[in-house]
């Protein structure tokens, strides 16, 4: 009988086969017993870390925009530029202006269209006729003067000034803008519609533009001895000292205040308000009532 000559706890370990793990020598997730079988604590927690690893893997792969091949390489398209708002159109070819043409002949300017609204230049020694022919018209018939007001274009030397017209006819629920460019003065339209006498005043109370003919043509807002025009564009815009604040605002002792508020009691002051006077000390003072935009 063959003698034994291995000695205890000399065995060759078995190597584990080749087939049961990956490259990386991780085993894969059939190396795992099923529950309830026996197996190394270490190997068993190594394939569960690896298991976890790949799902993460996987859910991340998947959430990841992916650009079609037949994409990559082109350039984006350009970007859309916004439409541009509506502009004004020529309407020479209106029925109205072709009346008027036809009526007056050389005194009606260009017409344009802007958003259905229709405008007319006509010249300053024709702005009357032009309003009567169309007040009184059986097919216009604009018997309503909705407005006149004025635009001071500073850089237009031939005629710095533009009257506009803005009429409505009530029977026709239909609209037109007459727009006038003068010097200094022009003629008034009180004869055409009575309306005209405040709407001419204020004209010519913030804008200096003269009326002939006006029956009472007279500053409507502002002092009658006021200098200057607001709302031209030459006209400063913070407070300036003048003969009217020299006059009207002068610089008052506490007993003339007194005086001031008992005459006022009894309605013998109309100007020089207490608050005139403390915005006018402001001023001079150097002081900002607020913040300027600069």
């Amino acid at each position: 009988m063959a003698e034994d000559t291995k000695q205890p706890g000399s065995e060759e370990h078995a190597t584990p086969d080749a087939s049961s793990s990956d490259a990386s020598g991780t085993p894969p997730p059939s190396a795992i017993p099923p529950a309830g079988e026996l197996a190394g604590a270490d190997a068993e927690k190594a394939a569960m870390v690896e298991q976890a690893k790949s799902r993460v893997a996987a859910v991340k792969e998947s959430l990841t925009p992916k650009e079609p091949a037949s994409a990559a390489g082109t350039p984006k398209p350009p970007v859309k530029k916004k439409d541009e708002g509506p502009k004004p159109t020529d309407a020479s070819g209106h029925p109205l202006v072709k009346k008027l043409k036809n009526k007056f002949g050389e005194a009606i300017g260009e017409a344009s269209e802007f958003v259905g609204q229709l405008s007319v230049r006509v010249s300053p020694d024709q702005i009357v006729s032009v309003c009567d022919f169309l007040r009184t018209d059986n097919d216009t018939a604009f018997d309503y003067l909705c407005d006149l007001t004025c635009v001071h274009y500073p850089d237009r030397k031939q005629a710095p000034f533009e009257v506009v017209y803005n009429l409505y006819s009530i029977p026709a629920n239909d609209r037109v803008r007459l727009k006038v460019g003068v010097t200094s003065e022009v003629e008034s339209v009180t004869s055409v519609w009575p309306t005209a006498n405040w709407l001419e005043r204020e004209v010519f109370d913030l804008f200096g533009v003269h009326f002939k003919n006006h029956p009472d043509l007279r500053r409507l807002l502002l002092p009658p001895d006021w200098e200057g025009h607001p709302m031209r564009k030459d006209f400063p815009l913070e407070f300036i000292e003048n003969s009217w604040t020299e006059k009207h605002l002068p610089v008052m002792t506490e007993v003339q205040r007194e005086q001031l508020e008992q005459r006022r009691a009894y309605g013998l002051e109309i100007l020089s308000v207490p608050q005139e006077r403390m915005m006018r000390e402001i001023f001079k003072g150097g002081k900002e009532v607020m913040t300027k935009d600069k």
